[in-house]
């Protein structure tokens, strides 16, 4: 993991190293799940897109680092492919970024109810898998 490119390009910096919780980003993907009753499915994609992202900050927080400029959310995306975590959900989630950030802004993007189930559990498996992936760090740590 190298996350000396991101820096140089001021994509992220660095700060103080936090704990690591998912709390959040599991309460986001229960909520998205519950919400797909309401048909609401731009609303169920843009929280389980949150829930990600959240993931996705807690992650780069803990190893003492933030992204920063005005694209802060791509930038998430690009320091989670530098981890090695699965890129092609990553690569799926920075897709998602781009319909997210067009419904938000722009009122497009009408996606389906199959589309959002989708996405939520897409979603469940890339939280997931930063979850392991500061377990395995923690695991390493003691081991040395």
């Amino acid at each position: 993991m190298n996350y000396e490119r991101l820096s140089k390009d001021k994509r992220i910096e660095k700060v103080e190293k936090t704990d690591f919780d998912l709390d959040q980003s599991k309460k986001d993907l229960e909520f998205a799940k519950s919400g797909l009753g309401t048909k609401n499915y731009n609303r169920i994609m843009a929280t389980a897109y949150e829930a990600v992202l959240i993931a996705g900050n807690r992650l780069m927080n803990f190893l003492g680092y933030r992204s920063i400029g005005k694209e802060h959310h791509k930038n998430t995306f690009k320091f989670l492919a530098e981890t090695g975590i699965n890129k092609d959900l990553v690569s799926y989630f920075d897709k998602i970024r781009v319909k997210r950030n067009n419904f938000v802004y722009r009122g497009a993007d009408e996606i389906g109810k199959s589309e959002a189930e989708q996405i939520i559990k897409k979603a469940k498996s890339l939280v997931q898998e930063i979850g392991t992936f500061v377990q395995e760090i923690g695991t390493r740590r003691k081991n040395v």
